[in-house]
C-alpha cells in the first residue's frame, strides 16, 4: 500500500508539472493586457482596465476568425517574454501598464537588417493611400495614409470604434477598454501587408462582372425613350455598353420641406418622374433585354417625406399616422427605420428591379456621424446599401464614395465630381495605384471629368486610362457641351476612343481573372510598381505608371500632344528581370531601361510582360 501511494503521488506530481508547463494559447493574456497574433506579420494589442477584452467585430476589424497557431513563447524571467512568429520577434515585459509604455518591442527584417518597431514610433515614409472624393479637387492633393511604408510597418488604432453585434451597431465601453491597436509589421513584403488587411478586415468581395465593364451616366433630364436610344446608339456606333445610370432627374423634384443640399430640397426623392418615365418598371425591363444593368442615383439625407408616393405605407410601417404630415428624420442608426426605408424607397414595385443604387451621399456637414454612434454616416450607409444589394442571393454591388478603413468590403467606389483638366487626369493615375494600399481597390472615375471646358484630346487620353481602370465609366454635369457619348467628339477622337473601348472588351477575361486574384490575395488590380518590384529603387520614382494585373504595364498620356496626330509622350521605366512588349507595335523593351514613349492619339504606352499568355476574347458589345 505504501508503494502504491508513492506511485500515485509521483504521478500527481508529474501531472502537476505538465500543467505548469502547458503551452501559451493565442490570444496571449498578461493581466490586463492581451496580445493576439493574427498572422506572422500582424498582431493586435489591447488593454482593458477590468481585464474584459473585446471580441465583437468592428467596421474595420470585421473578421475575427484568424488566429496564428505557429508561434513560440519563451519566458525570460522577471515578467519578460519573447514571442516569435516566422517573421517577428516580440519582446514584452509584463509590468501591468498598457502595451507601448516602454514594455514592448517587435523586431523584424527590412532590407536585410533587423529593425525595431514599437507603437510609439513616428509615422514616416508612407507610400500613400486613398482620399474620400475628388469633389472640388482641381489638381493633385495630399493622399491619406495607406498600409504600405518604406519603414516596413503601419499601425491602425481601432480604439473607440463602434462594434457590430447581431448585424447592427453597438457602442463599446471606451472607459474600460482603452487600447485597441493593429500592428502591421511586414518589412519589405508589401503583399503580406495587403493580405493582412484581408485577414482582419475580410477580403475584398468578388464583384459582379458587369461593374468592370462600360458605364454611361450623365446628369440630365432624360426621357424613357432617350435612355433606350442611348443604348441603341452604343450599338449603332460600335461601342460596348454594360451599365446605364439614371442620375437625379429620374425622380420628382417637387419637395417643399427638407434640409436641402446645394441650395435645393429636391436632391432626395423616391417618386418616379412619370412625365419623363411613364412606366419605370417597363423601362428597366426593356434596358435589361437590351443587355445592360440599370442603377439610380440616391441622396437619402431627407428620408421619405409627405410628397412621396410611398409615404403612407412607410409611415404606417413605422407606427405613425400619415395624416400627421410629419417627416421622420433620416436615421441610419435605427434598424427599424432603415429596414422600412429600403422596403419602401428601394423595393417598391417601380424600383425593385434596379440592379443596384448609386449612394451619392454628400451630407457630411449635416450628418457627419450616425446618431448615437461614433461611425461616420457614409461608412455605415455603404455597409447597409451593400448588404441590401446582396438580396436574392446575388453578389453585392456598391457604388459610393470611399469611406476609409474597412470600406474595401463594399466595392465599387465613386471618386466624385472630377474637374476636367490634365492635372487631375495625372493625379487619378497616381490615386488609382495608391488607393489600394488602403483597401480602395476599385475606382469608378468620371472619365473625361465631370465639369470643365470641352477638350476632345483630353477626353481621349482619359478614356485610354479608363480602359485600364476598374471600370470605364463616363459621367458629366448638366451641360450641353459635355455629353460624353464617345461618338459626339469628332471623327478622329471617336475612332481613337473606339479603339480603347474595344480593347476593354477584348481584355475582359484578363480583367475578371485579375479581379478574382484581388479577391483571393488582396493584391491590387491597379498596382503601384513597388508592390512587385520593391527591391528596385526606380519602382518608387515612377508614379506616372502602374501595373494592371500581373501582366500589363501602363503609363497613360497625361499631357497634350503636338502635330496633326496629336502625338504625346510619357516616360516609361521597365522593371528589371523582364522583357516588355509594346501592346500596339510588339516592339521589345529590355527590363532595367527607361525611355520616353511617344504615341499618336489612337494609342498609348501599354506593355505586356514577356513569356506569359495574355487571355483575351473576341470583341463583344
Amino acid at each position: 500500500m505504501k508503494r502504491l501511494c508513492s506511485l500515485l503521488l509521483a504521478l500527481l506530481s508529474l501531472l502537476s508539472a505538465a500543467g505548469a508547463d502547458k503551452p501559451f494559447e493565442n490570444p496571449l493574456v498578461f493581466g490586463n493586457n492581451r496580445l493576439t497574433l493574427i498572422t506572422p506579420t500582424l498582431f493586435r494589442l489591447e488593454y482593458a482596465l477590468d481585464g474584459k477584452f473585446m471580441d465583437a467585430p468592428t467596421y474595420f476589424a470585421y473578421d475575427r476568425s484568424h488566429l496564428l497557431r505557429d508561434f513560440e513563447v519563451t519566458e525570460l524571467g522577471g515578467g519578460r517574454y519573447e514571442i516569435r512568429t516566422s517573421r517577428l520577434r516580440i519582446v514584452y515585459e509584463n509590468d501591468g501598464f498598457p502595451f507601448g509604455l516602454h514594455n514592448f518591442a517587435a523586431y523584424y527584417k527590412l532590407n536585410g537588417k533587423e529593425k525595431k518597431f514599437t507603437n510609439r514610433c513616428i509615422f514616416r515614409n508612407n507610400l500613400g493611400g486613398a482620399i474620400e472624393t475628388l469633389d472640388r479637387v482641381t489638381e493633385a492633393v495630399p493622399l491619406d495614409d495607406g498600409l504600405l511604408s518604406r519603414d516596413g510597418w503601419y499601425l491602425i488604432d481601432d480604439e473607440g470604434s463602434d462594434l457590430l453585434v447581431d448585424g447592427w451597431l453597438a457602442r463599446r465601453d471606451t472607459k474600460r477598454h482603452v487600447q485597441d491597436q493593429y500592428c502591421f509589421v511586414y518589412g519589405n513584403d508589401y503583399r503580406a501587408a495587403l493580405a493582412d488587411l484581408g485577414a482582419i478586415g475580410g477580403r475584398v468581395p468578388m464583384t459582379r462582372k458587369s461593374i468592370h465593364g462600360v458605364w454611361y451616366c450623365r446628369y440630365w433630364n432624360y426621357t424613357a425613350q432617350d435612355y433606350i436610344d442611348i443604348v441603341r446608339g452604343y450599338d449603332q456606333y460600335d461601342f460596348p455598353l454594360d451599365n446605364i445610370v439614371f442620375d437625379m432627374d429620374w425622380h420628382t423634384l417637387d419637395a417643399t420641406v427638407g434640409t436641402g443640399h446645394a441650395g435645393s430640397r429636391s436632391w432626395t426623392g423616391y417618386t418616379w418622374n412619370r412625365k419623363l418615365i411613364p412606366d419605370p418598371a417597363g423601362l428597366v425591363d426593356t434596358l435589361h433585354k437590351l443587355g445592360v444593368t440599370v442603377s439610380a442615383n440616391d441622396h437619402p439625407h431627407d428620408g421619405i417625406r409627405p410628397h412621396e408616393a410611398v409615404y403612407g405605407d412607410f409611415m404606417r410601417a413605422m407606427g405613425e399616422d400619415p395624416a400627421s404630415g410629419r417627416t421622420l428624420l433620416f436615421d441610419a442608426g435605427d434598424s427599424t427605420y432603415m429596414r422600412n426605408f429600403f422596403r419602401y424607397a428601394h423595393h417598391n414595385p417601380d424600383s425593385d428591379d434596379l440592379d443596384f443604387w448609386w449612394l451619392d451621399w454628400q451630407q457630411n456637414y449635416l450628418y457627419p456621424k450616425v446618431r448615437g454612434y461614433e461611425i461616420s454616416t457614409l461608412r455605415w450607409l455603404n455597409h447597409l446599401y451593400y448588404r441590401d444589394s446582396e438580396r436574392d442571393d446575388r453578389r453585392g454591388a456598391g457604388y459610393s464614395r470611399w469611406a476609409g478603413w474597412g470600406d474595401h468590403r463594399h466595392p465599387i467606389q465613386f471618386s466624385g465630381d472630377a474637374q476636367a483638366n490634365w492635372e487631375l487626369l495625372a493625379f487619378e493615375v497616381l490615386l488609382s495605384a495608391t488607393s489600394s494600399h488602403a483597401g480602395c481597390y476599385y475606382w469608378a472615375h468620371d472619365i473625361g471629368g465631370f465639369r470643365g471646358e470641352r477638350n476632345p484630346e483630353l477626353y481621349v487620353r482619359w478614356t485610354q486610362f479608363g480602359a485600364l481602370s476598374a471600370a470605364l465609366r463616363i459621367h458629366s454635369t448638366k451641360s450641353k457641351e459635355l455629353d460624353r457619348r464617345p461618338w459626339l467628339w469628332g471623327e478622329r477622337e471617336t475612332e481613337a476612343m473606339r479603339r480603347a473601348y474595344h480593347l476593354r472588351s477584348e481584355l475582359m477575361p484578363y480583367v475578371y481573372s485579375s479581379v478574382w486574384q484581388v479577391h483571393s490575395t488582396m493584391v491590387p488590380l491597379n498596382r503601384s510598381l513597388f508592390i512587385d518590384y520593391g527591391e528596385q529603387e526606380a519602382a518608387y520614382r515612377n508614379p506616372q505608371e502602374f501595373l494592371f494585373g500581373d501582366l500589363l504595364l501602363a503609363a497613360p498620356i497625361t499631357c497634350p500632344g503636338e502635330g496633326e496626330e496629336r502625338t504625346a509622350s510619357q516616360k516609361v521605366w521597365f522593371p528589371e528581370g523582364e522583357i516588355w512588349y509594346d501592346f500596339f507595335t510588339h516592339e521589345a523593351h529590355e527590363g532595367g531601361t527607361e525611355c520616353d514613349v511617344s504615341k499618336p492619339l489612337d494609342a498609348f504606352p501599354l506593355f505586356v510582360r514577356g513569356g506569359w499568355v495574355l487571355p483575351t476574347q473576341p470583341y463583344t458589345s
